[in-house]
């Protein structure tokens, strides 16, 4: 199939800015890939909609304030973007302006971080490697002066109060090093999770930091050309058994988020069953793949002519999940990070 394919008209005042009041008071499309239908409902409603043997599967990244800005020795602004961590105080970063930015520039974060700027990548693009005292801890510097590394499409003035550091992150998010939030999880409340397990649904963490192939534009026309970046995943023994054990009693496993999705697919696609390991997420999911872990997906609403709209896709059938969008634009559905979710069953 072709990228275009994958295009739909979205008007802008449905791309949410801010998140709902309330996490679980999100709207929620339900999407039927037995029957084809679509169904209004709410967040709320998703204990009601799973069945009790079903084993529920939650990305435990952390998001941490990866968008820096600081004055280059000239004092011009700069804004940093981390993307990659190459080695212990290196990084791979997006720069803006990069091309004010060679090799051997200074970058001023704060009194005690700062940054120089080692090579220039492609894609605007630079590797930095941090100074700091050796004394502080570099982690803790980060979060003294990064913001949270909102998408693109949200907008925030850079000098007032960074409120969305609670907002943009899961209940039940642990583990350090995402660069965004996996956003089907953001609708998650402890009162949703204590009524699904008070259902008797048992659940189950994968850890993948969302990273820059995440949300990296299709840069192809045909589909087959296309390739998603890894992201690197981890499998504990405690998932992995409990994965295993529903797949051979032939119970759904629903994924939250489409991070999930790709774990759980490039895990059990190594060796046909599921796996402890960390290891990168490495498969791309366009028309034709088969589907061997997932048997439901709870997702938000994605850009047009990305790969994650090109996996949901997939997974629900193009036609029918394409008029799922069409049906949320007409809705008033709020769409992306902040916005509402579909459950496709």
């Amino acid at each position: 199939m072709l990228l275009a394919d994958f295009d739909f008209h979205l008007p802008d005042h449905l791309i949410a800015q801010s998140p709902s009041p309330d996490r679980e008071g999100s709207r929620m499309l339900i999407v039927d890939r037995s029957d084809g239908t679509i169904t209004d409902g709410r967040f709320s409603e998703l204990p009601e909609m799973l069945r009790p043997n079903d084993l529920l599967v939650m990305n435990n990244t952390k998001v941490f304030p990866a968008r820096l800005y600081g004055k280059s020795e000239t004092g011009a602004n700069v804004e940093i973007f981390l993307v990659r961590e190459i080695s212990n105080g290196a990084w791979e970063a997006l720069a803006r302006p990069a091309r004010r930015l060679p090799p051997g520039k200074l970058v001023v974060f704060s009194d005690r971080l700062a940054a120089e700027v080692t090579d220039r990548l492609a894609d605007g693009k630079v590797e930095i490697r941090f100074e700091f005292d050796g004394s502080a801890d570099l982690a803790s510097l980060i979060d003294e002066v990064g913001r949270t590394p909102l998408p693109p499409y949200i907008k925030r003035d850079r000098d007032k109060i960074d409120r969305d550091r609670e907002r943009y992150q899961t209940v039940y998010a642990k583990k350090r090093g995402a660069i965004a939030a996996p956003t089907a999880g953001l609708h998650f409340t402890p009162e949703v999770l204590a009524k699904i397990n008070g259902r008797g649904i048992e659940t189950a963490e994968i850890t993948l930091h969302v990273g820059y192939g995440t949300f990296e534009p299709v840069r192809v026309d045909d589909l087959k050309e296309h390739s998603v970046m890894p992201e690197e995943y981890e499998i504990d023994m405690n998932t992995a058994t409990k994965l295993e054990t529903a797949r051979t009693d032939g119970r759904r496993i629903v994924a939250v988020g489409t991070t999930t999705t790709r774990a759980l697919e490039s895990n059990i696609g190594k060796n046909g069953r599921f796996t402890p390991v960390r290891s990168l997420a490495d498969l791309t999911i366009t028309p034709g793949y088969h589907f061997q872990a997932v048997g439901a997906l709870l997702t938000n609403f994605h850009l047009p002519k990305s790969s994650l709209l090109v996996l949901t896709s997939t997974f629900g059938g193009h036609e029918l999940i394409m008029k799922a969008y069409r049906h949320a634009v007409a809705a008033g559905y709020r769409f992306y990070s902040y916005g509402d979710c579909m459950l496709i069953v």
